[in-house]
């Protein structure tokens, strides 16, 4: 088979890479005001040492669609994972449609919650007495937790459908269940992280390219798998998907209580 010949490796390994880079910037246009207001926060921050509440709210207000592109991303990422046949925008905005109010309140719980974190660090940092360093390392680790069992949450919703509170609560059961691939993904947002602390604006172009559907795809390799553990089988035909996967819950349960009465 010759190298540039439409089927071989190399030319499906540059289709995907350009489906990455389709569904990037298709994700980044709508997180496009966030990011700028983000920036424009954390520059006015560093600069006068104080935030206004009205201008975290406009933040937050802008950040609406950002759930749902998130969720159609993954939507998508899921797609290519298992070499589903399917158009990168056209699937992004079926599910960005689809899942848009509920990935809303989602998003806006995310932020909630990293608000209150980030909250807790500037007070531990600030505070006019000395905490005890144990409260900053207790902090650490639940904010570790809390990002583990969030990565979850936006594939979840690209492929599942239930109730926000159900979602919530299976990202943190499937985080649990998978947690070896839970850490492995949590690796690949540090290693991103190291690479935009120590490059900086060097790193810019590369997000905008393939920033976030890059890790995400690794991501997806990753969660796939489990994914269809909690997908219906054939005795499952008929079924909703929040039915599928709350079965497919109670068939893993029932093995572990299996596994504990035998050990």
């Amino acid at each position: 088979m010759k190298i540039f010949d439409i089927d071989s490796p190399f030319m499906r390994a540059l289709t995907k890479i350009a489906d990455l880079m389709i569904l990037n910037v298709t994700t980044i246009l709508f997180c496009i005001p966030s990011l700028f207001v983000s920036y424009a926060i954390l520059m006015v921050y560093l600069d006068e040492g104080t935030i206004s509440l009205f201008v975290v709210l406009i933040a937050a207000l802008l950040s609406c669609p950002v759930g749902a592109a998130l969720t159609g991303m993954h939507y998508v990422l899921l797609k290519m994972v298992r070499d589903e046949e399917s158009y990168i925008i056209k699937s992004f905005w079926k599910s960005f449609r689809e899942n848009f109010k509920q990935a809303t309140a989602l998003w806006y719980i995310v932020l909630f919650v990293a608000f209150i974190i980030i909250g807790d660090f500037w007070f531990l940092t600030h505070a006019a007495v000395n905490m005890p360093l144990i409260y900053r390392y207790l902090l650490l680790a639940i904010t570790i937790a809390l990002f583990v069992f969030g990565q979850y949450i936006f594939p979840l919703q690209s492929k599942f459908v239930n109730p926000v509170r159900k979602t919530l609560k299976n990202s943190i059961l499937m985080s649990i269940l998978a947690l070896p691939r839970s850490l492995a993904m949590l690796a690949i947002s540090i290693m991103v992280l190291v690479l935009i602390y120590f490059f900086e604006g060097q790193m810019v172009p590369v997000i905008l390219i393939i920033g976030l559907s890059g890790p995400g795809y690794l991501k997806a390799l990753l969660y796939n798998s489990l994914f269809k553990r909690f997908e219906p089988e054939d005795d499952t035909a008929g079924l909703s998907e929040e039915e599928e996967l709350n079965r497919a819950i109670q068939r893993m349960d029932e093995t572990d209580e299996t596994n504990s009465n035998e050990q």
